[in-house]
């Protein structure tokens, strides 16, 4: 079986620094961790293939397989592929709502729909994904066709870096909308991969 760890999590690049952390922290030894791009959020369509890909090249070497990401505007095709691996996912329609936890993340959207929201790992890369990504940095008429719904920006803060939470506050100003900071720490990712980090008791190899 494949070292180190007997259950693997195939994980969202956007996830891997807090997911390090809980591994760390929560000492998952058992857990191995190999993540896909985090640019795939960019293209959702390619999601499901690459999972698969992925599922198809780790058969026979771990135990379980748990995918760390939500449906991350994939439509349910993501369902189907790991429906086909019988492999689980995160819960939720994106990890927004993985991050905040369910019953936060749905009092802001009750709050205000048009919510653009923020991450870490979004801030930490949003020129590049966002500014660049969306060529806004070539086009900044089309801000209003991307962001023009929307009315403010939540930064949803896992680490409490005031650095990281001034760069947010940049980010919201550079799409010309209202900020708001709301801390989530790393508790509610934890909760949602609470079974993943107990250690499997079975000696059989993932579909073996």
């Amino acid at each position: 079986m494949e070292r180190p760890g007997s259950v693997l999590l195939i994980a969202c690049g956007a996830l891997a620094r807090e997911i390090d952390a809980l591994r760390r922290h929560s000492g998952w030894e058992h857990l191995a961790v190999d993540c896909l791009p985090a640019s795939l959020h960019n293209t959702p369509d390619a999601i499901p293939e690459a999972v698969r890909a992925k599922l198809e090249s780790v058969r026979d070497r771990y135990c379980s397989v748990f995918v760390a990401y939500a449906d991350c505007g994939t439509g349910g095709r993501l369902d189907a592929v790991l429906a086909e691996y019988d492999v689980e996912r995160l819960p939720g329609a994106h990890c927004y709502e993985v991050f905040a936890g369910p019953a936060s993340f749905a009092a802001l959207h009750e709050e205000e729909p048009g919510t653009f929201y923020l991450t870490d790992f979004l801030v930490r890369h949003f020129g590049r994904l966002v500014i660049r990504g969306l060529g806004l940095d070539r086009h900044p008429e089309l801000r209003d066709s991307y962001f023009g719904n929307y009315r403010r920006v939540v930064h949803l803060a896992q680490s409490g870096d005031p650095a990281l939470a001034a760069r947010a506050r940049d980010c919201a100003f550079a799409l010309s909308l209202a900020f708001e900071s709301h801390p989530t720490g790393l508790d509610p990712l934890g909760d949602a991969l609470t079974a993943v980090g107990t250690p499997p008791t079975e000696t059989t190899s993932w579909r073996s």
